[in-house]
């Protein structure tokens, strides 16, 4: 079993910057990705990011990409998403997943078997 709890969400004019985390414990430390997605209200859960437990790999969205960047430390067993330049349209609950997705599954709910229970962010205009 894994268990995951986000962060660091809360209120931020847009163009700032937001630093979410998820922390990560239990005994199956066997997945190789961390995703980052994100639900608005009225609309489904959307991929953000995945990052590579045991590599440098990463993966963003395009509506992402540039301004989101995320990171791991493992000795900390944490991964991170540093959000930049935020944008109204960001505001969402944001969920940390773990699990081993094949390459097709990456930016796929279905991909990721443990999920955190989200931390909300508001971009305010």
């Amino acid at each position: 079993q894994v268990q995951l709890v986000e962060s660091g969400g809360g209120l931020v004019q847009a163009g700032g910057s937001l630093t979410l985390s998820c922390a990560v414990s239990g005994r199956d430390f066997s997945f190789f990705y961390m995703g980052w997605f994100r639900q608005a209200p009225g609309k489904e859960r959307e991929f953000v990011a995945a990052i590579g437990w045991s590599d440098d790999s990463s993966y963003y969205s395009d509506s992402v990409e540039g301004r989101f960047t995320g990171t791991r430390d493992n000795g900390k067993n944490t991964v991170y998403l540093q959000m930049n330049s935020l944008l109204p349209e960001d505001t969402a609950v944001y969920f940390c997943a773990a699990g081993r997705p094949f390459s097709s599954e990456l930016r796929v709910q279905r991909g990721y078997n443990y999920w955190g229970r989200g931390t909300q962010v508001t971009v305010s205009s």
